[in-house]
């Protein structure tokens, strides 16, 4: 088992937690992240800025058991497909059975926004979402 890091959009309060979750459990903590992102990390993956490339590695990177942290819920599908677990950085773990309508709800919102329509962004991050990430990480650790 591994925490594997979708760095690209991931606060740094989460990845620090990911650091102190990984060393309590002795697992490793891999991030990855194109060349545009400098992430302090013992093992971090540097890719190019091509779109998908740091999913793809991810992909790549991950086994049956591992534990994912993306806001991508593609790449979340991807992972789960693969036996592994997802969750967000805010807390959320991403299920193989409710995964499905994620991604219907994400293909309707690009639809409405390509047709000049606007959706909101992600509410400001707060102690309260660092705490979810968490209980949610250690968790699923334990699990």
């Amino acid at each position: 088992m591994k925490i594997i890091v979708d760095a690209d959009a991931t606060p740094k309060n989460a990845l620090e937690i990911c650091r102190r979750a990984a060393q309590e459990f002795s697992v490793d903590l891999v991030t990855v992240a194109s060349f545009n992102h400098r992430i302090e990390s013992d093992r971090h993956m540097v890719v190019g800025n091509a779109p998908q490339e740091a999913d793809m590695q991810v992909v790549n990177l991950t086994a049956a058991g591992d534990v994912v942290v993306t806001q991508d819920w593609g790449l979340a599908a991807m992972v789960l497909g693969k036996g592994a677990k997802a969750l967000s950085p805010a807390g959320r773990i991403f299920q193989e059975n409710t995964i499905s309508f994620l991604l219907e709800e994400r293909e309707m919102k690009a639809k409405f926004r390509r047709g000049g329509g606007r959706t909101r962004g992600p509410k400001k991050r707060t102690p309260k979402d660092d705490h979810k990430f968490k209980v949610s990480l250690y968790h699923l650790l334990q699990a």
